[in-house]
């Protein structure tokens, strides 16, 4: 049974749940803790690395993207404290989100003919502009602009800005009780990925992929490196607990974390 779901995304990136949101939605998922993990960004309400919401305990976590030798990889930082580090990098990629927006954005207009209703504000990402094309007059929707336009390979895709996985990880560690891998097994080399783990103190082991996992593999990487494993559903609508942790390995987790703040 999943109690913990530590891999949620708000509306302050591409989420859909606001804080205040998150109590009613874990208890109809019966979880009693969840991690914020937005992507590039600590949630701006959240005050302390552990907090107690209306009896859920909600730890303020970040995914961070950097970059390796074989691509974009995503980092989960747990009960992040804000040093001055983090949050000046924290800045620049959010300075590299907006402007990257805006440029995807007017490309996406250009080709379709449209004006689109996009706020470019901190948190911003590809799904607010294909959101913005499937509100819009123009006949494509939200898949279709990622399809036509906006995925990797589109004709409107900007390239990002990401901070180098030695950085990303020696920035995590500094200001995070716990440092994990996300989902190995997205990745087009998930092995490269998995080289990582002997720098970090977790691996998501349980993560809703819908592909094929090398559950054997991930779990010598976890045992051979003497990892915890992390979990959660990735959740950027309003279900959670569709995968994370069941409450004998959330203990270990919790051993590393402070005491919620209530």
């Amino acid at each position: 049974m999943v109690i913990a779901d530590l891999h949620v995304h708000t509306t302050a990136s591409d989420g859909r749940l606001t804080v205040p949101e998150l109590p009613a939605a874990a208890r109809a998922a019966g979880v009693e803790v969840v991690a914020v993990t937005d992507h590039d960004r600590l949630h701006p309400t959240l005050d302390a690395p552990v907090t107690t919401y209306d009896g859920v305990t909600v730890i303020r976590g970040i995914e961070l993207q950097v970059e390796t030798a074989t691509g974009h990889v995503d980092l989960l930082g747990y009960s992040v404290r804000e040093t001055s580090g983090l949050r000046a990098e924290l800045d620049r990629i959010q300075t590299d989100r907006i402007d990257r927006a805006r440029r995807m954005t007017a490309l996406v207009e250009d080709r379709l003919d449209v004006d689109l209703d996009v706020s470019f504000e901190p948190g911003v990402g590809r799904p607010h502009i294909a959101r913005a094309v499937d509100e819009s007059e123009a006949d494509c929707d939200y898949a279709g602009t990622f399809d036509r336009f906006i995925g990797d390979a589109g004709p409107c895709y900007v390239s990002r800005d990401v901070p180098g996985v030695e950085r990303g990880i020696d920035l995590l560690v500094d200001a995070s009780a716990v440092v994990s891998l996300a989902h190995p097994f997205r990745y087009d080399d998930p092995a490269a990925a998995l080289d990582l783990a002997a720098d970090l103190d977790a691996v998501e082991r349980y993560y809703p992929y819908g592909r094929p996992v090398d559950e054997t593999r991930l779990d010598e990487v976890i045992e051979t490196n003497g990892l915890l494993t992390t979990g959660g559903s990735d959740a950027h609508d309003r279900r959670l607990g569709r995968a994370g942790l069941a409450a004998p390995e959330y203990a270990h987790i919790a051993s590393r974390l402070p005491d919620a703040q209530g």
